[in-house]
This record gives C-alpha cells, sequence and structure tokens, in this order.
C-alpha cells in the first residue's frame, strides 16, 4: 500500500467496542457530542483512545465524537484545508471529517484558531447537548468559544467521568498489548543492566534504554534515573539532569515509563548497584516490597480506591515511615496516568480487567527507596505481576 502504515495499531474490533460502550452512556444520559483536546501522548489519552492516533509535539488535536455519526478531528495543517471522510479510512477509522489549521499553543495569536473552527463543525452538525472531556484542562480559548458562539439552546457538561469509567476497564485486546509493553519493558531493562559500567554517564543509560525501546516497537515515554554514590540518594531525574558520570561501587535507580503496541503504557523501577549495596539500601528496598506486596492484598473489585490509600498510609506511619503526598499507586493504559488514583482525592472503586502501576517509595535523603511494577486486576485481586523481572537489587560486577 501507499501512504502511512500504523505499526502499533488497535484492531477496528476494539475502536468499535470503545464507541459503542461510549455512545451507549452518551444515549443514557442524552448527550450528543463529546469534545477532547490534547497535546501530548504521555497523559494525552483521549485522543488516541477514541481515534488511535495520538496528540505529539505540543500540537493540539482536537476530537468531536458523536452519538450518531464518525468524527470529527481539528489538527495542525495548512489554513483552509480538510478532508470528508466515510468513516472507514484505513488511517482515520471512524472519523468522517478532518479540519486543519495551523495553531501552536506556544503563540498567543492562533489560539482561537481551532476554537472558531470547533464551533463552526458543531454548527454544522447541531448538537444540543455536549460533554466536555477534562473541561478544566482545555484551553480557555475553546471553553470560552464553545460557551459564548453556541447559543444558549446547547447544553454544555462535564462528561469526563461518563467516559474515565469505560476507559479504566481493559478489554482482552488491551489486556493482551499490556502484557506486551511490560515484557518489552522487562527486556529493556535486562539490556541495561547488561551495559551499565563505571564511566557512563546518566544520560548515555538513558539513552541507550530509549534506543533499545524503540528498536522493541515503543514510540514515546520516558526514562527517568540518576546516580549517586552509596550513602546519597539515587533519585529519579529528567533527561536535563542526567549529566553525572557514573562511578565504581555507585548506585543508579531508573524508572522506564514507555509505551508498546496500541500505544499502552506501564512502568518499571529498579535498583542497579555496581558493586555491592549497603545493608541500609537493601532493608529500604525490602521495606518497599513489603508495602508494595500490603497494597496488593487490599487491591480487591468494590474496594474505594481512597480506602486503600488511607490504610497504605496507616501502614507506614505504623512503621515511622512517611505517609504519601505523591501519588504511588494509578491506573495505566493509553496514559501514563489514568484513573483510579490511589489516593484521598479518588472517587472511583478498584474494579476488574483494571490495570495499576503501584510503586511505593520513600526518600529520606540517604536512600531513595523504590519498586514499581504493574498488576491487572482479577475477580479476587490482582494477577501475578506483569513484570517479569526479579524484584531485587540489582548488584553488578
Amino acid at each position: 500500500m501507499t501512504g502511512p502504515v500504523n505499526r502499533s495499531q488497535t484492531s477496528t474490533a476494539e475502536l468499535e467496542r470503545r464507541w459503542e460502550a461510549v455512545r451507549s452512556a452518551m444515549r443514557a444520559e442524552g448527550l450528543d457530542a463529546l469534545v477532547m483536546q490534547n497535546t501530548s501522548d504521555w497523559v494525552g489519552g483521549y485522543a488516541r483512545w477514541f481515534t488511535d492516533i495520538p496528540a505529539t509535539n505540543g500540537y493540539p488535536r482536537t476530537v468531536v465524537f458523536y452519538a450518531v455519526q464518525p468524527m470529527t478531528v481539528i489538527e495542525m495543517g495548512s489554513f483552509d484545508t480538510s478532508r470528508d471522510l466515510d468513516g472507514r479510512d484505513p488511517i482515520h477509522r471512524g472519523v468522517g471529517r478532518i479540519v486543519n489549521t495551523p495553531s501552536f499553543v506556544s503563540i498567543g495569536y492562533t489560539n482561537s484558531y481551532d476554537a472558531d473552527l470547533l464551533v463552526e463543525e458543531l454548527k454544522r452538525n447541531g448538537p444540543k447537548k455536549i460533554g466536555l472531556l477534562t473541561p478544566g484542562a482545555l484551553p480557555f480559548a475553546l471553553v470560552s468559544a464553545l460557551k459564548n458562539e453556541l447559543g444558549t439552546g446547547v447544553e454544555i457538561v462535564d462528561a469526563t467521568d461518563l467516559v474515565d469509567t469505560i476507559k479504566a476497564i481493559k478489554s482482552p485486546e488491551e489486556i493482551a498489548l499490556i502484557r506486551e509493553v511490560a515484557d518489552l519493558q522487562d527486556k529493556v531493562f535486562a539490556a541495561v543492566c547488561g551495559y551499565i559500567r563505571p564511566g557512563l554517564r546518566d544520560i548515555d543509560l538513558a539513552n541507550f534504554a530509549q534506543a533499545e525501546a524503540h528498536r522493541l516497537g515503543s514510540d514515546q515515554g520516558i526514562f527517568l534515573g540518576t546516580s549517586a554514590p552509596l550513602g546519597s540518594a539515587s533519585r529519579f531525574a529528567p533527561r536535563q539532569l542526567q549529566g553525572r558520570t557514573i562511578g565504581k561501587g555507585e548506585h543508579f535507580s531508573m524508572l522506564i515509563e514507555v509505551n508498546g503496541p496500541g500505544g499502552m503504557y506501564v512502568e518499571i523501577a529498579r535498583t542497579m548497584v555496581l558493586g555491592q549495596a549497603t545493608q541500609a539500601l537493601k532493608d529500604a528496598f525490602a521495606t518497599v516490597k513489603e508495602s508494595q506486596d500490603y497494597n496488593l492484598s487490599l487491591l480487591k473489585p468494590g474496594v474505594p480506591a481512597a480506602e486503600v490509600a488511607a490504610k497504605h498510609d496507616d501502614w507506614m506511619a505504623a512503621r515511622g515511615l512517611p505517609v504519601e503526598r505523591r501519588l504511588y499507586a494509578h491506573g495505566q493504559g493509553v496514559d501514563m496516568v489514568e484513573r483510579p488514583l490511589i489516593r484521598r482525592d479518588e472517587t472511583m472503586t478498584i474494579a476488574e480487567n483494571m490495570c495499576l502501576a503501584v510503586h511505593p517509595g520513600y526518600d529520606d535523603g540517604t536512600v531513595f527507596a523504590v519498586i514499581c511494577d504493574n498488576y491487572m486486576i482479577g475477580p479476587d485481586g490482582p494477577g501475578a505481576c506483569l513484570h517479569k523481572t526479579e524484584k531485587k537489587i540489582f548488584e553488578i560486577d
């Protein structure tokens, strides 16, 4: 065939399953259309979940999902250009119309361009009740245009929960894709263990890991980590802070959080020591592993996520450890971070076929103790760990 080929495509049957589930929920709520906009493939999963094409590089990708007709997409492109499709295009499946505009979030005077086209498209199709996905995160220009230009005859509501409750429960195809990316990450970590040595910079490890992930089929994601002497915390840090050179006897903590087939994300974290780990580091790792095990015992269908978080804090406090102020466990799929969040402000309950990353940890200034793995929730709780990498500190001669 000619033209681009999607190398990690979600099946059309899976997309149709998603669309029908959402349309059924929309009918129950009397919704005619959903509006979403994303600019990132890392935590911009609505656009990808509906269209199988992510937003990337900070460029806006706006999607209108209708209850009774193919989608409209507004995305980067030339002025005054559009394409009419039939919903069966091999790349833009389920899309009936693509409209383009050269807008940039960094160029203030273009911020209304997508919004103006969105209003025009909605007026063309005439929905009377529109649901917004994460309206608080949508651009001010877009939300203002919808409220000011569509008129009093159009009702605009928050439909985030409607989609999130469907998106959080993984289908058999999604679960298979999740298992594939967990296997990919195991292979990347094993390759890093064979590559790490004194004299490399932190960024050299991150670059090696990224190249290996791309070779194995990943498109997007992050590699966080820094080295440090034993007795100092080896923390996660992004690329611009990965300039340190690793010395003999030092350690390196790495988080691998990349996607794989179908754009699915999971994550794994372990610590490597170029020599022998100290007893303090071993003890700290044993504690967070025990904490992970305790959390897994709580993650049963029907249990409120907020209740799990409260019990985790009680467990930590009873051992003289700090309670969590960050996000230590959460859902994953086409987003690096998606619901449910395991913390006090989450309203979801745990349910079968959710994919959860569980990564308790703490930092006392001398030790950064961390473990991270993913689990699928079964009828009685988590199944076997999706990652097969041994849960230990890796001592490398």
